[in-house]
């Protein structure tokens, strides 16, 4: 009955989404043909799943999931190698949500991961929609076979896989390509939108991580108290060499090459103190109080969540990367960085925010009811020379 659930959903949703796909024509119908292949392969695993059981060792595992993967990963090198197309949304759309066909390794309750795959997608979606809508119908009736797909696909899981489908949940990485680092952009942290319940069962930094109070951590050991927990139910995908760190240097917190820990607190810093972020992965970090400024360097799918800042909050170099204030934060600086997301309080609405070099930058206002209204920051400009010899620079609107 599982097989011919998701058989429903291949001849359903998914068959209207690629008719209209051809419709469109282009890129976008070039595209439906990769996530067919996807949805064909997860079928044919499901088949295989429910006549042979478990496999009988991890390899065998791997290798029956890997065409699904390499799909996925095709499909997202597809975007990436097209990002002048004009219909580059709808490609980020399906790209973005595409992961959800990784339920198969998230144990237990893979349903909201579905959903969650699905919502990443939402904000290429709505532009399709504010572009389309009044043009072709089409496109809109494009957007809402790929949602329902996902939709349906959710659905399916929680009815027949509750708890995950009848596997253990392989070494492999569904949202990123294969041998690859790059990662998705389509993660969401469910931890910005826990409030004050974020810090619940967070570890702390407790005298002995201290450098200035224990010298030994100088030397560049790892803090053994503070290790990763792999609490995501996709693997990163990203390996990292070097051994975590997270030790507090005098007014220096250093935070180093943490990979899937969503239990980091800086707690009981001062105004003065700044906090460093380099190599993390996966993870989350809260900071309790009032500190000065925040730099997060070569991140990856990272949150970071904080009270107040005195000065500045940094992103360079990053992939993928979070924050949310619940206080005051004067300067927001975003350099060289591909997926931004910025959920501000009432206290930061006059912040300033400055980027170069980055793409995929969002920034979500409160309403007041606990929801968001999400502005994208702008990347393109257009410059023209003026009569007097000096440039002129004008913001214009992504049309994707």
């Amino acid at each position: 009955m599982s097989v011919v659930g998701f058989t429903d959903i291949v001849q359903g949703p998914l068959a209207l989404y690629l008719q209209y796909s051809l419709k469109i024509g282009g890129d976008v119908a070039q595209h439906s043909q990769i996530v067919q292949q996807a949805f064909n392969a997860q079928l044919q695993f499901l088949q295989l799943a429910s006549q042979s059981g478990k496999p009988s060792n991890q390899n065998d595992l791997i290798n029956l999931l890997r065409p699904t993967s390499d799909c996925i990963s095709n499909i997202q090198n597809f975007r990436e190698s097209n990002r002048t197309s004009p219909f580059f949304n709808h490609l980020s759309a399906v790209s973005e949500s595409i992961p959800a066909l990784g339920w198969v390794t998230v144990s237990p309750a893979p349903a909201p991961y579905v959903k969650e795959m699905n919502d990443a997608g939402q904000f290429y979606t709505n532009r399709v929609l504010k572009d389309w809508k009044e043009k072709n119908k089409i496109h809109v009736d494009w957007v809402k076979s790929w949602t329902q797909t996902l939709t349906d696909l959710q659905a399916f899981v929680k009815q027949w896989h509750t708890t995950g489908a009848p596997l253990p949940p392989p070494p492999m990485d569904f949202s990123a390509p294969i041998a690859d680092d790059n990662l998705d952009r389509s993660a969401l942290f469910a931890q910005l939108n826990q409030g004050a319940n974020i810090t619940s069962h967070l570890k702390k930094v407790t005298p002995d991580m201290q450098s200035h109070k224990n010298p030994a951590l100088k030397q560049g050991g790892p803090v053994s108290s503070i290790t990763p927990s792999h609490t995501s139910g996709v693997s990163s995908g990203v390996r990292v060499d070097k051994p975590p760190k997270f030790v507090r240097d005098g007014k220096k917190w250093l935070i180093e090459h943490q990979k899937g820990n969503h239990q980091l607190l800086v707690e009981n810093a001062e105004m003065n103190n700044v906090v460093y972020l380099y190599n993390c992965v996966d993870s989350t970090v809260i900071i309790k109080g009032k500190i000065n400024s925040i730099t997060v360097d070569s991140c990856k799918k990272t949150a970071i969540v904080f009270d107040n800042l005195v000065a500045v909050i940094e992103f360079i170099n990053c992939q993928s990367v979070q924050m949310q204030v619940f206080g005051k934060v004067p300067t927001i600086s975003i350099d060289k960085t591909d997926g931004c997301q910025i959920y501000l309080s009432q206290d930061s609405l006059d912040v300033e925010i400055v980027s170069a070099k980055s793409s995929e930058m969002n920034v979500l206002i409160p309403k007041g009811n606990g929801d968001y209204t999400e502005i994208p920051i702008p990347e393109q400009f257009k410059t023209t020379i003026l009569p007097n010899q000096t440039l002129k620079t004008l913001v214009v609107e992504n049309k994707g």
